[in-house]
């Protein structure tokens, strides 16, 4: 018995890929350009609009800003935020932990990524603990993802 093609996938090629890797490329991008700014006393509002007017001068437009009402360009979640916090007046204190999450659109293709940052030295030891498991388990994760592979490998 011979299967039909379902219209509704789309194959994609080298062209698409490349785009795929330039807007990832970019929200890589707008975390490396944000670091040096995270910092204790930044605020998180005035970190989504810096990220934002990045995103701007290069093209690209932020995908969460006006989704179902978000009213910001990242998402910044400090502490025990676990995510998509809303960035605004709150202040970032020494020994803070924070995830940034970028979503940029360019060229009509979405490249999505967060970091995680220790704000200034004075992290402790149980929020370092915290993102060294947590970045662990990401990479065995990561280690495990090939063609074929199910989500409970």
């Amino acid at each position: 018995m011979e299967h039909e093609a379902d219209p509704r996938i789309v194959i994609h090629g080298p062209a698409d890929f490349a785009a795929m890797h330039r807007a990832g490329k970019l929200a890589a991008e707008v975390l490396d350009y944000i670091t040096p700014y995270v910092v204790p006393g930044a605020r998180t509002g005035d970190l989504d609009d810096m990220c934002d007017a990045y995103t701007r001068e290069r093209g690209a437009i932020s995908a969460p800003l006006g989704y179902k009402g978000y009213p910001r360009a990242t998402c910044i979640s400090p502490n025990h935020v676990v995510c998509h916090g809303i960035p605004g007046d709150k202040r970032l204190e020494e020994g803070d932990i924070v995830n940034i999450d970028v979503t940029v659109i360019l060229d009509g293709w979405y490249g999505d990524t967060s970091r995680m940052f220790f704000v200034g030295d004075k992290v402790s030891v149980k929020a370092r603990k915290l993102v060294d498991v947590t970045y662990e388990c990401l990479m065995l994760g990561i280690g495990v993802v090939k063609a074929g592979a199910t989500l409970g490998d």
